[in-house]
């Protein structure tokens, strides 16, 4: 009961952001990180129409995807990407959340199998500078995507961020501004 009551105050949050910020209803997306998370319990939230899910330790991911039967889950890798484990990622996941490096793409790609549709994914970008954080600086972002459009399994989806934490919720909505802001150059860029 308790996962059921957690996704209805979340939607019911994401529902209020959507009218108040003059988005179209159900256009985000809620994706349940469901690491660490028993088969189970993923179950239960599959049967209150939860659908995306991520995951970030690979093979704990797999070991839940092959269990869960259900149709139409979609699986979001979101963690870091190691080089030996881009064939599992590329077999078992719809999306990956996290590339920020050609030679991981290029595997990606390689790997993707040809009866499968193209591997979404969203690009990591580094929006605040922090030598700690994983992703591309914000000037390179557009080489990268150039350098993606030769990979025929791989679809750009978007950007994604993990911004230095702030201590005032404008400084962290600047991250995503940025963010924002080089996403709708792309697009224009490259329609």
């Amino acid at each position: 009961m308790k996962i059921a009551n957690n996704l209805t105050k979340i939607r019911n949050k994401i529902s209020t952001v959507e009218k108040q910020f003059g988005r179209e209803e159900n256009s985000v997306c809620l994706i349940a990180v469901s690491k660490t998370r028993k088969i189970n319990e993923i179950i239960m939230a599959i049967n209150e129409n939860q659908r995306h899910f991520g995951e970030n330790y690979c093979q704990e991911a797999i070991e839940k995807i092959k269990a869960i039967t259900q149709p139409n889950v979609v699986w979001h890798f979101i963690g870091p990407i190691q080089s030996n484990k881009t064939k599992q990622i590329a077999h078992y996941f719809d999306w990956v959340h996290t590339v920020d490096r050609i030679k991981i793409a290029r595997r990606l790609d390689e790997m993707r199998p040809d009866n499968m549709m193209p591997l979404n994914i969203c690009i990591q970008v580094n929006t605040s500078g922090e030598i700690t954080k994983s992703g591309l600086s914000i000037n390179k972002v557009e080489d990268f995507i150039n350098e993606l459009k030769h990979f025929k399994r791989l679809k750009v989806r978007g950007l994604m961020s993990l911004p230095e934490i702030k201590p005032s919720f404008d400084e962290q909505r600047n991250s995503f501004s940025l963010l924002k802001k080089v996403f709708h150059k792309l697009r224009t860029d490259n329609p």
